[in-house]
């Protein structure tokens, strides 16, 4: 019988595991794809406050390291389902069952992917999925934006102060972001829409070098020449195995405040897989916090 179990690995769910610990109180933490989450994939992380510079890896393996030092269990695991017992809660994984008094969903989520070609060779060398990450290190160079929503407009705005030039690419004719933030990038000298076009190709052997579109109108195809491509067309949580016991909302991200608590008493949920506006490291860390006291609370009832 473990206090708290905490399904997924990423900033939140090890920073879950580090409160739970110095609390006195026993965790495990599952997940199929080890440690670390999306941050990873990011080479240099710069927002998060207290650290001037660190890349993605050396982040995780320290929350990692600091985990692990103070007691916390890690089973490579993918779990299926969770189960409310009378005054506990079983959570089934491909090869066994674990028994807790509380639980913290921290999923997080993957990024939507093009499916395009060139893209999966390229990310890490000038293919990413996150603007505010990884933006200054196209500082002065030509990016390109692919997406028409919030995200997609936001980080548009944010690398026209960085790039030397800003192609925003949406496959419609209007952004479904908000029309504020379209009108002022309207105004940007250095920011070009490319709508009514779709990405094709990521062009580059050992760094993207440009990215291919075709225009939906007249399948015509353009080569834009970039240094850089930035993916907002969306995020997928990974949070179908919890939907016959926690509420989940109809993009499927776990229904749950800025308290993390869901519908079961019990099960709480901390970073980027509950809905939320802004999902970034020092969000999903403050979650965490909030869910682990509240989880260690609970385990203290039982």
């Amino acid at each position: 019988m473990y206090d708290v179990v905490i399904v997924g690995s990423g900033t939140a769910g090890m920073t879950a595991a580090i409160y739970v610990q110095r609390a006195g109180k026993k965790a495990l933490v599952l997940d199929e794809a080890g440690f670390g989450g999306q941050i990873v994939f990011t080479s240099c992380i710069e927002n998060y406050p207290g650290i001037q510079n660190v890349s993605g890896p050396e982040f995780a393996d320290g929350l990692h390291k600091q985990a692990e030092e103070l007691g916390a269990e890690f089973k490579v695991e993918r779990v299926i389902s969770i189960e409310k017992k009378e005054k506990a809660f079983s959570i089934i994984t491909g090869v066994a069952i674990y028994e807790a008094k509380s639980v913290i969903v921290a999923t997080g989520v993957k990024s939507r992917k093009l499916g395009i070609e060139g893209e999966e060779k390229l990310v890490g060398s000038g293919v990413s999925y996150c603007a505010t990450c990884d933006g200054n290190f196209f500082k002065g160079r030509d990016i390109a934006v692919v997406g028409g929503g919030n995200t997609a407009l936001e980080d548009a705005e944010v690398m026209s102060g960085i790039a030397n030039k800003v192609y925003l690419v949406h496959r419609r004719d209007e952004f479904r972001g908000e029309q504020l933030t379209v009108e002022r990038l309207k105004t940007k000298d250095n920011v070009e829409f490319v709508l009514n076009s779709k990405p094709v190709e990521v062009v580059g052997n050992f760094a993207v070098e440009g990215l291919k579109v075709l225009n939906t109108l007249d399948n015509k195809e353009r080569m834009l020449e970039v240094s850089g491509v930035f993916v907002a067309v969306g995020h997928v949580p990974d949070n179908k195995a919890f939907e016959k016991l926690i509420n989940l909302d109809p993009q499927g991200f776990v229904d749950a405040g800025e308290n993390c608590r869901t519908n079961i008493d019990g099960i709480f949920a901390a970073g980027d897989c509950r809905n939320k506006k802004v999902r970034q490291l020092i969000t999903a860390a403050g979650d965490a916090a909030v869910a682990a006291v509240a989880a260690i609370e609970h385990a203290n009832k039982v």
